[in-house]
């Protein structure tokens, strides 16, 4: 998905030889639409129930996550996984390591996905569980097992935080990120870091650039929320431990009359893609997209901004999806 920077570059030469340049905003709609090619999206069971048909919502080989909240049942994150599968997406199940139980049953479900849904990727984990249900307490754990290797599961996310994690010091993150990258390279695994959303792009480009000086080699697939009312997107952030970034929020929360307003991450997106499109040694490679405010809301505004459905702001630092 990184941003073809040469090309454009090789146009704008094109161009100058015949007097002209490449209109600026031509290419910033153009850095926004390939930034969110190949997005993902998010679900919940909760959620499911009440979607009678994802495909009324959703694009044809869509990659979904599913959740494994605390203090649910796997069986009904198993039970979405297979409702997408039949209704032609591609669902990408959480493993929470601490919400297991057993080894036992980690071999279980993972016969159950790849031998009977055919899914060959997950996302790990830790979990948000002050105490273990079984034997494991983190990601690591889980991947030692070899099971994800043995049931020919090996494009496996793990988590991110770009503004840090209230459940783990930032010394523990930065050892488990180079465990992560010593299993990368010495197993059959595919690993890559999937994130926690933020809300403003500063952070997250201060965040890549201090993985890549240590070392980091996984790609990133950057968690974007997708729009949603303030008032919303502040208690999720509230539940979700989000950092620095949730200062953008309250600032608009300060005008009552905005709490209840829609907010779209147009400024940060259009600020991350042209990231991605002048370093080339960005670690971003993908979009997943975070449904705050429903996943309907969220599908149709990032096909749109995938399509260029949209009109830029006259200073370029966001765009309008022209429905949502």
């Amino acid at each position: 998905m990184m941003l073809e920077t040469e090309s454009l570059s090789l146009l704008n030469e094109e161009a100058s030889a015949y007097g002209q340049r490449v209109d600026p905003q031509a290419q910033t709609r153009q850095q926004i639409i390939e930034f969110m090619s190949g997005f993902s999206l998010e679900t919940t069971p909760g959620a499911a129930a009440k979607i009678a048909d994802y495909r009324q919502h959703i694009e044809p080989n869509t990659c979904v996550y599913i959740t494994f909240l605390p203090g649910s049942d796997f069986a009904d994150t198993l039970a979405v996984a297979a409702r997408l599968s039949r209704e032609g997406f591609r669902p990408i199940p959480h493993f929470a390591a601490r919400s297991i139980p057993s080894r036992k049953f980690l071999d279980e479900v993972l016969q159950r996905l790849s031998g009977d849904l055919g899914i060959d990727q997950v996302l790990c984990i830790a979990g948000g569980v002050d105490q273990p249900l079984g034997e494991f307490s983190d990601t690591m754990q889980l991947l030692e097992t070899g099971l994800f290797d043995e049931h020919g599961i090996r494009n496996i996310g793990v988590a991110g935080h770009p503004e840090g994690s209230p459940d783990i010091s930032a010394e523990a993150i930065r050892r488990a990120l180079a465990w992560k990258n010593a299993f990368h390279q010495r197993s059959d695994a595919s690993l890559y870091i999937a994130t926690q959303f933020c809300f403003e792009a500063a952070p997250i480009i201060a965040w890549d650039r201090a993985l890549r000086e240590a070392g980091n080699n996984l790609p990133i697939h950057i968690g974007i929320p997708g729009p949603a009312s303030v008032k919303a997107l502040i208690n999720h952030a509230r539940a979700c431990g989000v950092g620095p970034s949730m200062r953008f929020l309250t600032r608009q929360a300060r005008n009552i009359a905005k709490l209840l307003s829609v907010s779209a991450p147009d400024q940060m997106l259009t600020e991350l893609a042209h990231y991605g499109a002048t370093d080339p040694n960005n670690g971003i490679s993908s979009v997943h997209m975070y449904p705050l405010g429903g996943l309907s809301k969220t599908a149709r505004w990032a096909y749109a901004a995938s399509r260029g459905e949209f009109n830029l702001r006259p200073d370029q630092q966001g765009f309008e999806v022209n429905e949502i």
